[in-house]
């Protein structure tokens, strides 16, 4: 009963602490914001439901409501939550108020889908909890702080039944049509970002973790390591832009293991997109420069194509295959020199700055206009105050706190 007891007081300070903590951003941020809250809170109310299946009806009786239309007034945000009933909920559900009522996590949304090559058990579940924290924090900042992304989504008219040749000539398309120039791998995270509003972020992940799309309410992102060589993340990058674009048609799997033969075909399509929009025609010349070379020429003409493109050499063989000018036998055979000669040769392998410009930008914006402490935001980044200056430095945006 006394141990209890110390829960039920502790659950009741944080509480009192959130009830305060509303009062003033309500105060500073205006009656938008706090409904804004209360539609995060009844969501999650919704969700923990749901998740327990438990009907409205249900949770109204063990809230001791006389009908399920004040619960469901809860979710929908249309009626506020008294502490004693977030109590009761924390209760109920046997969670914490964090869950219920923190923006910067995700809970019951946020839609993943890793590439990785067999990662530790319970790596991958800790990482996907930091990385909604990243979006869900960037989300949040992006909505207080007013900062603009584009407003039209872009989709692709395919569907899994779609075949490789028609994914091939939707990536050469989108080279195209965005204006990639000579080298698409180039301009691509720009393209992402400011003309299609995905965000894209070069993070250090965890051993055997590659990179992931996730799809939120209001914003597509895109994770790549970027551990990676330099080839492997921008076919990443192009891979998991594929599954954004068609996520609707054909919902891509949690996870993805790159090193398991016998990819789905969603995935194998993900590959057609991503080697013709990185790789178009255009840029490789005529067939003929490939069919008359002997094996030790074709390699040095393939790294220094690849170098150019900035694609790894195994990738535009590929290419070559899908296109169907080079034989796979062929293939396999030059594969197995440009193994030898990993990487891009001549490309110099510069791992990217933490993050991205626009994700640090909005940061720096919600430091500056009070709606998130460098101390939560430091935290939330696992960096210390002085690598968080550090970050703002590295992105030439002035730091907006004094280190």
């Amino acid at each position: 009963m006394i141990e209890s007891n110390i829960v039920a007081t502790e659950n009741l300070q944080q509480i009192l602490a959130y009830v305060i903590m509303q009062d003033i951003v309500s105060f500073k941020l205006g009656k938008e914001d706090g409904e804004m809250d209360t539609n995060l809170v009844g969501r999650r109310i919704g969700y923990l439901r749901d998740s327990r299946s438990m009907t409205q009806h249900e949770l109204a009786n063990l809230m001791g409501f006389n009908d399920r239309q004040t619960v469901s007034a809860i979710e929908t945000g249309a009626r506020k939550l008294k502490a004693s009933e977030l109590l009761g909920l924390i209760d109920i559900f046997d969670t914490t108020l964090e869950h219920l009522t923190d923006p910067y996590i995700l809970v019951g949304e946020g839609q993943f889908s890793w590439r990785h090559t067999n990662p530790e058990a319970g790596t991958l579940g800790n990482f996907e909890y930091r990385a909604g924290c990243w979006l869900a924090m960037f989300r949040r900042l992006a909505e207080q702080t007013g900062y603009s992304r584009p407003l039209l989504q872009y989709r692709l008219g395919l569907t899994r039944h779609s075949s490789f040749e028609e994914a091939m000539l939707a990536g050469e398309r989108c080279a195209s049509a965005f204006q990639l120039g000579e080298v698409p791998a180039v301009r691509l995270i720009e393209t992402m970002e400011n003309k299609l509003g995905i965000l894209v972020l070069m993070v250090n992940t965890e051993p055997g973790i590659s990179g992931a799309a996730c799809r939120l309410n209001n914003l597509d992102a895109v994770l790549v390591s970027r551990r990676e060589v330099i080839g492997r993340r921008h076919f990443d990058l192009a891979h998991e832009l594929f599954h954004l674009l068609t996520w609707d048609s054909m919902p891509p799997e949690h996870t993805e293991n790159v090193q398991i033969p016998g990819q789905s075909r969603v995935e194998k399509l993900a590959n057609n997109f991503a080697s013709a929009l990185l790789m178009p025609r255009e840029k490789l010349g005529a067939q003929s420069r490939w069919t008359v070379l002997e094996d030790s020429a074709l390699v040095h003409q393939l790294n220094s194509t690849a170098n150019k493109l900035q694609v790894s050499t195994v990738a535009l063989i590929w290419r070559l295959v899908a296109l169907r000018w080079i034989s796979s036998s062929q293939a396999n055979r030059l594969c197995e020199v440009a193994i030898r000669n990993q990487g891009i040769r001549n490309y110099k392998n510069v791992q990217p700055v933490l993050y991205s410009k626009v994700f640090v930008d909005v940061i720096a914006l919600g430091i500056r206009d009070g709606y998130v402490s460098v101390a939560k935001v430091a935290k939330l980044l696992d960096l210390s105050i002085e690598e968080l200056g550090n970050l703002f430095n590295d992105h030439d945006i002035a730091c907006p706190f004094d280190l």
